[in-house]
């Protein structure tokens, strides 16, 4: 799995796994989507960059977790019974990202995503790489994966949580 452009799609249909944050819905494709877990305990990596809260035993693999609403520069996940944690593979980096509830898969056409809105764009906003309008329903904000890296990556220079 490389870059986002790299994203196969099936007779142009693309596959967005879905799931709530701060009252959002948005979706990651599903070739990012290792598998999604029930949340756990996670143990604490001590002086681990900020946005990584450590890391969970996953069938023997040691897997670091991000709680996805501080990486987007929101308020931290809160715990319920349908929070998970979203595995994911980017980049041949494997991670997971705690989310408040992941909600279903969404087989679209891959013409239906549109580009975010001009004006977020050009201020420099690039944590939603396409929006899925649904009529009478919310939209859905496809996440671009580079994005979540990079807070990441910026969180663990500046020693702080970085702004999406």
């Amino acid at each position: 799995m490389g870059r986002e452009g790299d994203i196969e799609l099936d007779d142009g249909r693309v596959n967005l796994a879905c799931f709530l944050l701060g009252g959002n819905v948005y979706a990651i494709e599903v070739p990012y989507l290792r598998e999604i877990v029930h949340c756990q305990a996670v143990t604490p990596l001590p002086k681990a960059p900020t946005l990584i809260e450590g890391v969970i035993d996953l069938r023997g693999a040691v897997v670091p977790v991000v709680d996805l609403g501080r990486v987007l520069g929101g308020e931290a996940v809160k715990q319920g019974d349908r929070a998970r944690i979203a595995v994911v593979e980017v980049e041949r980096l494997v991670f997971g990202m705690r989310v408040e509830a992941a909600t279903h898969v969404l087989p679209v056409e891959a013409t239906q995503l549109e580009e975010p809105p001009a004006l977020a764009t050009q201020s420099g906003y690039d944590a939603v790489r396409a929006v899925l309008r649904r009529p009478e329903d919310v939209p859905v904000l496809v996440l671009s994966m580079d994005h979540v890296l990079e807070t990441i990556y910026r969180s663990a220079l500046s020693g702080t949580e970085a702004t999406p």
